[in-house]
């Protein structure tokens, strides 16, 4: 399996610990949209793009790139996000992004979120919201979502 992670980690590098985690399970690099080698991630049969939450959605810069991609054949794709919050069942986070995906012609097969420092601005003074996070639980939790998907696609992906 060949695999890519295309993160965006800006504020305090929370979404860059998460992506690393994944990225030594699935044995896949961890880049940035402006280092993505558009030939390799068409090679790829699993991509991951993640970034923090900025006002309920990914980081523009990652939403910028997906929207640049031309339309093709893809393998899999999954989302995974820090934030303050959790996603809301009303405004999931994942959600346009994944259609995003679908629209660029991958199969979006999941997504991951957790708990991050947060210092928007009406957190600033008090020196934010969910410190200490992502916590050694939440490395975890990576980890064993990316096992989760690497067990998945070598399940799906192995000849009848």
């Amino acid at each position: 399996m060949k695999a890519m992670i295309v993160c965006v980690s800006v504020s305090h590098g929370n979404t860059k610990r998460i992506a690393d985690v994944m990225g030594n399970v699935l044995e896949a690099p961890v880049v940035t949209p402006e280092q993505v080698d558009l030939e390799e991630l068409a090679a790829c049969d699993l991509v991951g793009f993640g970034s923090g939450i900025f006002l309920m959605a990914f980081h523009p810069r990652l939403r910028e790139f997906v929207r640049s991609l031309p339309k093709e054949q893809r393998g899999k794709a999954f989302v995974f996000a820090t934030s303050g919050f959790p996603e809301s069942p009303l405004r999931p986070f994942t959600r346009p992004l994944l259609q995003l995906l679908q629209q660029k012609g991958f199969e979006a097969i999941d997504a991951f979120s957790c708990r991050a420092l947060d210092t928007w601005l009406p957190f600033k003074p008090i020196g934010g919201i969910r410190k200490q996070r992502p916590n050694a639980d939440d490395l975890e939790a990576a980890r064993t979502f990316a096992e989760g998907l690497r067990a998945r696609f070598h399940t799906t992906s192995r000849p009848a």
